[in-house]
């Protein structure tokens, strides 16, 4: 069976930036998503299609089809005082909070000046060349569940 549209695929990956330094890995092969449903980056789903189970494969991904090149205007000038007062905050910390909009986002402090602190709200892969290696270590069809869900669906898995 051939990965297309609508096929669940489990991968063994590892994820490198340019200079070899490892992102992310998975090895046991148990990484799986539904292809179509923008469970994973589009490069590397694109990358997935036409391949059969055992096939292993390096593909490098651009920004603009990985996590989005980096923008400047997601840095935001916050003021102290919308972070808990008891905690020290330095450069390099990350926060849970909202959007505009009510989505749930994490923000990466780059700097703290005075009463102010500087947040990143780009991903934090924005910009950087992903490098795969991947294993396709199984491939079946979505079942209506997951294809009405728009995910993989594990047996444990209930929804009420």
């Amino acid at each position: 069976m051939k990965i297309a549209d609508k096929n669940v695929v489990n991968i063994k990956y590892t994820l490198t930036d340019n200079d070899k330094n490892i992102i992310d890995q998975s090895e046991d092969g148990n990484f799986s998503f539904l292809i179509g449903a923008g469970n994973i980056i589009s490069g590397l789903e694109n990358a997935l299609i036409g391949k059969t189970v055992g096939n292993i494969f390096d593909v490098s991904i651009n920004p603009t089809d990985g996590y989005g090149e980096y923008n400047n205007e997601l840095v935001h000038e916050v003021p102290r005082t919308q972070f808990p007062p008891d905690i020290t905050i330095e450069a390099g910390m990350q926060f849970q909070g909202k959007t505009p909009d009510g989505q749930m986002t994490v923000v990466k402090v780059t700097d703290v000046k005075n009463d102010n602190v500087y947040v990143d709200n780009n991903h934090p892969l924005a910009g950087v060349q992903l490098n795969f290696t991947v294993e396709v270590t199984n491939i079946r069809a979505a079942s209506e569940t997951e294809l009405e869900h728009g995910h993989v669906h594990d047996s444990n898995e209930h929804h009420g």
